[in-house]
């Protein structure tokens, strides 16, 4: 769902893709005049919806208007695909990313909304709402009561019905119009004379489209059909079903009828195996691949390698679009040709097998993805996964329907635990473990895995009331039943839990117990690497850099050996703040540059954060207080997307302590100020991109290091070595 329509320049680094919008959505022809009224209409009033029958041409529209109005919204036009959404609760989520305002924090998601929104000046165009209209209003009456200088376009079949709404009512093309887009449609379906006589041409596609009343989804499906008719055959097939493929309820409006009545005598035309095809694939809730299709739709009645054949006619039909995403290439039906295809599925008594199987197959995808993370597929990974959360969350709604399958969803939730922390989906990640673990099921791997995963998002949300909860009893109960991994698990999340809170004997104590207990079980992954840098991180900040860098150094090696980057972010940022430590600026820029690129890229913004105030360190360091204070502005805005500030920690605070008095030292408190306030202005991607471009050496200012990381007196130890067992960290 997040799909920026209007963002600004592009990110000078890399980062999540934005995603464009469908083709089809682009594919606007006629309707000047509805153009003009709809865009007159986004002048006068901050809430404007358009509605009208399924088919008829809204998105488009309203699309094109909002592309009209671009340069009146200095923070863009943003599209929210809502279509998909059945469950009220992730709407807030669902804004929440198609803004880009991806939060960590443990705030009401309606909060962040609104507060994210007060001061910016854009056009949100919200899609698809009708089975949310409820929660929708109520939504849309909040952020437009708090956000002074939010302006909404609402895309539907019924208004929202909110104080000041103005209703765009939407009829089909007028005759002219239609006739144009059915031609143009026409032309790349079938190049040439569409019948031997221009008159005659033009004679049957005026009556096609007037039978079809102008409705573009109905002349889109008919256009579909030229590869293997002509007009007049399609004219004489319409004219035979409108009699019998009706929407069947008295008193259904005739466009209603009209457009089912299309899809209908498309329909019709299908061959039993595209029919069936047609059925099966309305399980699917969002973009599909092939491989999907052809596990899930397979079966003796159409074999798995004749899947492709028929997807692909289809496609060819305007029944099933393809795209091309970061992930690859992705099907999706249009929302009215799959609910379509859904009545015929329950219609065949099919309906819950297809979503079992469909429950399956995402199932399984997701614990490849969670093999695949730790490889140099973990890229693929994150934008297969963003791709799939449409289908993630139909499968993860399946699992939690019924008790008896709640272990399903538990183990479902946990294992996506590399897309909650690592893909910036915190928030969305705590909804689904929180209702998979509110169901009573026994103490088994499931349910210990989302326990662990659950106190991991709450602890990178700074929740640590949450976080010890589930870690306590994951771990208690792990002993108890014996499940060694799951007891590693909790241990290593309550070290983390300690770093954050500054109890760094404590923290290294969990984290080095937690490593023995890694490699007894012969664990190695991701967040095996994350505790050897979380350890690494407890070492520098009691001053013990030799240790904590051979610790980074070794994870840096293990990283290149198995492709893995998230892990590597962390290590560098280490490896940063240690060269820093020891005055090496020249070498510490280049590894907190990495660092933030990478976070960035995976959309990590607790990771990101951290790194931007480094650099913002490292570059007040070098002499230049101006940038560095542009870019302590910056990792402000970030934080209030993240969760409390620095986590509460006196040490991961300290860096920016100690650059905010050398900045304001140098610059005086007013210039500091103003600084920092460009900075607070600076969107993500231009934040990221100020942070790691390249800069002349200036003079450098003489290390000090900061308060709270000051080493303490203690034992060195080799980092490696076992700490006594006892207490907290034997568990």
């Amino acid at each position: 769902m997040r799909r920026p329509f209007r963002s600004g320049p592009p990110p000078a680094v890399p980062a999540p893709a934005p995603g464009n919008l469908p083709a089809e959505l682009n594919r606007f022809v006629g309707r000047d005049d509805e153009l003009a009224a709809l865009t007159r209409l986004l002048g006068e009033s901050r809430l404007v919806t358009v509605v009208g029958v399924g088919g008829v041409g809204k998105t488009r529209l309203a699309l094109k208007a909002a592309e009209a109005l671009k340069k009146r919204y200095c923070d863009g036009i943003w599209l929210a695909e809502l279509s998909a959404l059945r469950d009220p609760e992730l709407l807030e989520h669902a804004l929440v990313e198609a803004l880009g305002l991806t939060d960590h924090s443990s705030r009401p998601t309606r909060q962040v909304l609104a507060g994210q929104l007060a001061t910016r000046q854009l056009l949100l165009v919200i899609d698809g709402f009708e089975q949310l209209v409820e929660a929708c209003a109520v939504m849309v009456r909040e952020l437009l009561r708090r956000a002074p200088e939010l302006r909404v376009l609402a895309v539907g079949r019924r208004p929202l019905r909110v104080d000041g709404e103005l209703v765009f009512s939407l009829a089909p093309m007028t005759e002219t119009d239609a006739v144009r887009l059915f031609t143009e449609r026409a032309a790349a379906v079938s190049p040439g004379p569409l019948v031997p006589s221009a008159d005659a041409r033009s004679a049957a596609v005026r009556e096609l489209c007037r039978r079809l009343d102008g409705i573009p989804l109905a002349l889109e499906l008919a256009a579909g059909r030229l590869h293997v008719l002509s007009v007049e055959q399609i004219l004489d097939r319409v004219g035979d079903r409108f009699r019998v493929l009706t929407d069947g309820r008295r008193g259904a409006p005739p466009r209603h009828q009209t457009l089912r009545t299309a899809i209908g005598w498309s329909h019709e035309l299908c061959t039993p195996a595209e029919r069936l095809l047609w059925a099966r694939l309305s399980v699917f809730a969002g973009p599909f691949d092939l491989e999907a299709a052809e596990y899930v739709c397979g079966g003796p009645e159409l074999p798995d390698e004749e899947v492709l054949d028929v997807l692909a006619e289809l496609i060819s039909q305007s029944l099933v679009v393809r795209e091309e995403t970061p992930a690859g290439t992705r099907y999706r039906m249009l929302d009215t040709v799959r609910a379509y295809g859904a009545e015929w599925l329950e219609a065949l008594e099919d309906t819950e097998r297809m979503r079992r199987r469909h429950r399956d197959w995402y199932m399984g995808l997701a614990t490849w993805y969670e093999l695949d993370w730790f490889s140099p597929r973990q890229a693929e990974v994150a934008a297969g996964t963003e791709s799939a959360l449409p289908n993630l969350r139909a499968a993860l709604e399946l699992c939690l329907e019924n008790p008896e399958e709640a272990h399903l969803g538990q183990h479902l939730a946990g294992t996506l635990w590399f897309y909650w922390a690592g893909c910036g989906r915190l928030t969305e990640g705590r909804h689904w473990l929180g209702r998979a673990l509110a169901l009573d099921t026994p103490y088994d791997e499931s349910r210990l895995k989302a326990l662990w995963v659950l106190g991991y998002v709450a602890v990178l949300q700074g929740d640590s009331t949450a976080a010890m909860g589930a870690l306590h009893e994951c771990r208690e109960e792990a002993a108890r039943t014996g499940n060694a991994l799951a007891r590693a698990y909790a241990v290593h999340r309550l070290g983390c839990q300690a770093l954050l809170t500054d109890d760094m004997p404590r923290a290294e104590r969990l984290l080095r117990s937690a490593l023995d207990m890694y490699r007894e079980l012969g664990e190695l992954n991701s967040n095996v690497l994350m505790a050897q840098v979380e350890l690494a991180m407890t070492l520098v900040f009691q001053g013990d850099l030799e240790a904590a860098v051979a610790l980074c150094e070794e994870v840096r090696e293990i990283c290149e050996d198995s492709g893995e980057r998230w892990a590597r972010a962390y290590a560098l940022y280490v490896l940063a703040y240690a060269a820093w430590t020891r005055d090496a600026h020249t070498e510490a820029r280049p590894l907190v540059a990495e660092s933030i690129t990478i976070h960035h890229g995976f959309n990590d913004l607790v990771g990101l954060v951290l790194a931007v105030e480094l650099m913002a360190l490292v570059t007040a360091s070098e002499g230049d207080p101006a940038e560095a204070a542009v870019l302590q502005g910056a990792a402000s805005r970030l934080w209030e997307s993240v969760g409390p500030p620095l986590f509460g920690s006196g040490f991961f605070g300290a860096p920016r302590a100690l650059c905010e008095r050398r900045a304001s030292e140098a610059l005086g408190t007013e210039r500091y100020a103003a600084y920092e306030g460009e900075g607070l202005g600076l969107s993500m991607g231009a934040a990221v991109a100020r942070a790691i471009a390249e800069r002349r050496p200036a003079a450098a200012v003489p290390h000090q290091q900061p308060e709270a990381s000051r080493p303490t007196r203690r034992t060195r130890k080799p980092a490696g070595s076992p700490t006594a067992r006892g207490g907290e960290a034997a568990g």
